[in-house]
């Protein structure tokens, strides 16, 4: 079983194991990849083990340029995977209807992978399940959006018995050279150089009751999942405070005492509670800042005053000082290098 540092964040076996498939599907030597991305490909077979992110975004890149197609990740798209999700499978199908699925999938992401953040958005459109990922030093390949989007997706698919198509897939990388893979898979209109990551779902359809729908079950599967959860990673309380901060940041810097009550906590217990987990509140909210960063500046389409604004700075000097901090740079010139370097998205 893969060790963890308290600084990297994983992947479940079972999540990554799809990741395999899919490669295998496309005709790759997997064995290959896995080793050169440093990765144990017999580790699959341990329920118990956990690979670093930065290891899976390497072995995405890897994936892309040896197959030379950038849509890989959507190469098995119509198969579904209800193994990806292991215990929060049996959660999610026991739901009343695929609101209740967002919402448990939402609560469960870090038996998936603690370097993903999955939030749900309400608007007049509809839901919206947002997808983030953290971990690493570079900004996570497109790739691995796009097959976390497409595997989910397809769960949500074979769970309502239905062709079920979003209103949109949005993604926050530029459009690709050949969209007809994307159009293919997710079935909806296609929205490039979006704000986020997401699938946006019609009301209608997140409401319709699930075939797979038992209450009595999704109590015993919520109380299962929660124990799995609980074993898993004792730093939970860290990760529901950065999913509360990326949240919120476009409204402005997050406060902790926001931040506590939106949790349902006095402001004395969460600074305990992640002060046991190794980490304060400042530098949680500075160490997600720093990622989003990342992300957003290798966009060549997200300006520098809208990064700033996603950011929840309140001006562009208070971000550029950030910059300076986090990248010993300015926020244009750490930009070009991340193009420079390839990582920029496209």
């Amino acid at each position: 079983m893969n060790v963890r540092s308290p600084d990297q964040t994983t992947c479940a076996a079972f999540w990554v194991k799809s990741i395999a498939e899919t490669l295998e599907a496309a005709g790759l030597d997997t064995h290959a990849l896995f080793e050169e991305a440093g990765l144990e490909l017999a580790a699959l077979s341990d329920a118990d083990a956990r690979y670093p992110t930065e290891g899976i975004s390497l072995l995405w890149q890897l994936a892309a340029t040896r197959s030379g197609n950038p849509a890989i990740g959507l190469t098995n798209s119509s198969v579904v995977k209800p193994g990806s999700f292991d215990v929060v499978a049996y959660a999610m199908m026991s739901s009343a209807n695929l609101l209740g699925t967002l919402e448990r999938v939402v609560r469960y992401v870090d038996i998936l992978s603690d370097a993903a953040t999955l939030t749900i958005a309400d608007d007049r459109q509809g839901h919206r399940l947002i997808l983030e990922l953290f971990g690493g030093k570079h900004p996570v390949p497109r790739q691995r959006f796009e097959f976390d989007l497409i595997t989910l997706l397809s769960f949500f698919r074979w769970v309502t018995n239905r062709d079920l198509r979003p209103l949109a897939f949005e993604l926050r990388f530029p459009p690709p050279a050949d969209p007809q893979p994307y159009q293919d898979a997710f079935k909806c209109p296609l929205r490039f150089n979006a704000p986020v990551n997401a699938l946006l779902f019609a009301h209608t359809d997140v409401t319709l009751p699930l075939p797979t729908a038992h209450p009595e079950l999704a109590e015993m599967h919520e109380r299962i999942a929660s124990e799995h959860l609980q074993r898993l990673d004792p730093a939970q309380t860290c990760h529901r405070v950065r999913a509360v901060i990326i949240r919120h940041l476009p409204d402005g810097e997050p406060r902790r005492p926001k931040i506590a009550a939106i949790l349902g906590m006095s402001e004395r217990t969460l600074q305990r509670r992640l002060a046991a987990e190794g980490i304060s509140f400042q530098r949680l909210l500075d160490d997600t800042r720093r990622e989003l960063a990342q992300h957003y500046l290798s966009q060549r389409n997200l300006s520098l005053a809208d990064t700033a604004y996603l950011l929840g700075f309140s001006d562009q000097s208070s971000f550029f000082r950030a910059a300076r901090r986090w990248f010993g740079t300015s926020p244009r010139d750490y930009r070009i290098r991340l193009i420079t370097d390839g990582s920029g998205g496209s």
